[in-house]
């Protein structure tokens, strides 16, 4: 049979009240950091705006959460796109029509038609003036979507052929708050159909 002796080792000083509040401190933050690091690792990622071209709504140095966990995409969410194009950077717009929709608009008046319907587009800057090469109406094919920055004048979108449509599958994920600013959490979604 053996026999299992304990040892008790006994500090000459047991440790301050601050030493263990301490101690307990960075436990209760270890917990905390793995936590937070799962949530941005899997379920949200945080990205930073580049950019005017999502003002009023974003600004520049903002950041968003993006969740990627999303595959249907509808009008008015703002998406996070990493499609390919001459500047090799994600963007980030707004959806403006999907698959089998047809887009207009008229610069004249500088609204959006999506299916002969005008948008209330309370999110914007100012109205659409700016062109670039598109020729509209443009019918967006099945697969893919038509995004726009809420600051149009200032925003290369699927207005170019830079960028073009999107096809869904280069979307990230959808943004679904701001954490900062501090206290500025909220993001107008704002589009309807």
């Amino acid at each position: 049979m053996r026999r299992i002796e304990e040892f008790i080792i006994e500090f000459e000083k047991k440790p301050s009240k601050f030493t263990l509040t301490a101690f307990d401190i960075l436990d209760s933050a270890k917990g905390a950091v793995v936590i937070v690091f799962i949530v941005f690792a899997f379920v949200l990622r945080p990205v930073s705006v580049e950019g005017m071209s999502m003002y009023p709504t974003l600004n520049d140095k903002d950041w968003v959460a993006v969740a990627g966990a999303y595959q249907d995409f509808d009008y008015g969410d703002i998406v996070v796109i990493n499609q390919p194009w001459e500047q090799n950077v994600p963007i980030i717009k707004r959806v403006i029509a999907k698959g089998g929709d047809t887009v207009y608009i008229d610069f004249a008046t500088g609204r959006v038609f999506v299916n002969d319907k005008k948008l209330e587009e309370d999110y914007i800057a100012e109205l659409t003036s700016v062109k670039y090469d598109v020729e509209f109406p443009v019918t967006v094919e099945e697969g893919k979507v038509f995004v726009m920055g809420d600051n149009r004048n200032d925003s290369l979108d699927s207005r170019s052929t830079k960028i073009g449509t999107i096809d869904e599958r280069y979307i990230l994920g959808k943004a679904v708050f701001r954490f900062l600013p501090l206290f500025s959490f909220e993001i107008y979604e704002g589009a309807e159909k």
